[in-house]
């Protein structure tokens, strides 16, 4: 009685051309709103008569579970929560560390991990074998082709070339491992062995031509396999593109995968027309090249490599202080006004130059032939001049030491101001990355009530033109971050892009 008079049973049927509905029954909604209403509910008796349900039972509010789990005959209490900003494994990591430590569970109770973390040590340990296994078939079958342990090791070194920029890319991108990313790996290793036997075979093929030099096989393949290895590496990366750019649904695992290999396939494209053909040369072949000469050009490479990584670097407040002091240029200025000053001290009694004259006198006789006079002629000043000047040079140092004085107090000042900042604009920044989230997922979500016909189109329209206000505010806040880098750069001299280090809002406090 109570689950018809509130909840509704159904005591019919309705049909309405083919379709067939419940004709559902229950109370009014004005007699469903209070307990009271519960309490006053009339029931049958078996004699016949109508009681409220009040006399036969007592009906108050308890707190109870809103539903009771049971798994292997045991109950189950599930508490969910979602991860963001971290990968899965440390957060559990560091959960069940603190539950170890500061949680005491009654006699019987124990607490277990499931979920996506389940999932992923599941995946884990099949990749535990996938990797290995599927190493060891490419490995397989690049002997079988080329049927020599030399040439297929050679070939296999694009796959730790490839993997350096698959890790380089989850790093510029802030992603954790996870196992969309080690598939891939596996996928990216497919393709990087494919540019090494494009280019492995083209170089044997030259050889059983005739060409003798390898220095001159490996020039003339190059060339003839550069336009096939790189549309490869380019096709496979226009194809993951749009997966690497996702937002929508399954984002969470196409972006690691698409990063993985598109980061891959840009190192494994570079090394393998660089690398590859210098250890050919250095391995293949009765004329071997010096190791010298392939250090020679493989040094560049490196340099230019270690530059690129360095390019953008994160320091603490301390270090850009000391930076700043080190590289400014305006504070340099003072310091060679202050030694131009302190140089100007010595001339203070610096004398004129001394005159030299020459005279004849003529003493206006006849029989006299006048007198030749030389002599030498030399300024002097009052003392207190000279002593009055080494004041005024004196006064030109400590006003000059003063003025640096003050350009450093400044540029410690500016120093702060712009690193403060330039964390408050990272900090919101990663705050918009999470809204961005949330509001594609609510855009997405009304999307959906709306082809439902659960809403109308208004909400759509409304969390579609929040996503494109956050996105807008998103390229400002990016416009007013390189404004903000720049302006560092400046005030510290320095070549490179330099960002606040990790956590910088710990340190402000």
């Amino acid at each position: 009685m109570v689950s018809t008079a509130f909840a509704g049973a159904a005591a019919g049927s309705v049909f309405e051309n083919e379709r067939k509905f419940d004709l559902v029954v229950r109370l009014d909604s004005a007699s469903r709103r209070s307990i009271d209403d519960v309490s006053n509910l009339f029931i049958p008796t078996p004699g016949g008569q109508q009681i409220p349900l009040s006399q036969v039972a007592t009906v108050t509010f308890r707190e109870g579970p809103a539903q009771i789990s049971r798994e292997e005959g045991k109950r189950r209490i599930v508490i969910g929560f979602n991860v963001r900003g971290r990968d899965v494994q440390s957060v559990v990591r560091e959960i069940q560390s603190k539950l170890d430590q500061q949680a005491a569970l009654p006699t019987g109770y124990y607490y277990t991990f499931g979920g996506t973390f389940e999932n992923l040590e599941k995946a884990t340990a099949r990749l535990l074998i996938a990797v290995p296994v599927a190493l060891a078939l490419i490995f397989m079958l690049l002997f079988f082709t080329f049927n020599s342990f030399k040439e297929a090791g050679l070939i296999f070194t694009a796959i730790p070339m490839s993997a350096i920029g698959g890790v380089f890319a989850l790093l510029l991108r802030d992603m954790p491992f996870s196992i969309s990313a080690g598939v891939g790996f596996i996928a990216l290793f497919g393709v990087a062995v494919l540019n090494g036997i494009v280019l492995i075979a083209t170089f044997n093929q030259l050889q059983k031509d005739g060409m003798e030099d390898p220095i001159q096989r490996v020039l003339e393949g190059t060339r003839i396999r550069l336009r096939p290895v790189l549309m490869t590496a380019t096709v496979a990366s226009l194809g993951f593109l749009p997966m690497a750019i996702s937002s929508g649904a399954g984002a969470e695992v196409q972006k690691p995968l698409a990063t993985v290999v598109i980061g891959g396939l840009i190192t494994a494209t570079f090394l393998t027309l660089v690398v590859l053909p210098l250890l050919y040369l250095f391995l293949i072949g009765k004329n071997r090249v010096r190791p010298s000469v392939i250090l020679s050009i493989l040094l560049p490479v490196l340099l230019f490599f270690s530059t690129n990584a360095s390019a953008q670097r994160r320091v603490t407040l301390e270090e850009a202080l000391q930076i700043g002091l080190a590289q400014n240029l305006l504070l340099q200025a003072d310091v060679l006004d202050i030694e131009r000053a302190k140089a100007t001290i010595g001339t203070s009694f610096e004398l004129p130059k001394t005159g030299v004259f020459v005279e004849n006198e003529d003493l206006s006789s006849v029989d006299s032939k006048g007198i030749l006079k030389i002599g030498l002629s030399q300024t002097l000043q009052y003392p207190t001049v000279y002593k009055a000047r080494k004041s005024l040079f004196q006064e030109q140092v400590k006003y000059a030491e003063l003025t640096k004085t003050r350009t450093e107090a400044e540029l410690k000042r500016d120093i702060r101001t712009v690193y403060y900042q330039l964390a408050y604009l990272q900090e919101r920044q990663l705050l918009y990355q999470r809204l961005d989230t949330l509001y594609s997922q609510l855009a997405d979500a009304a999307a959906l009530r709306a082809r439902t016909g659960e809403s109308t189109g208004l909400e759509k329209i409304a969390a579609e033109a929040r996503l494109r206000e956050l996105r807008a505010q998103q390229q400002q806040l990016g416009r007013e971050v390189a404004v903000e880098q720049q302006t560092l750069m400046q005030l510290l001299n320095a070549p490179e892009s330099l960002l606040p280090a990790e956590g910088p809002c710990k340190n402000c406090r």
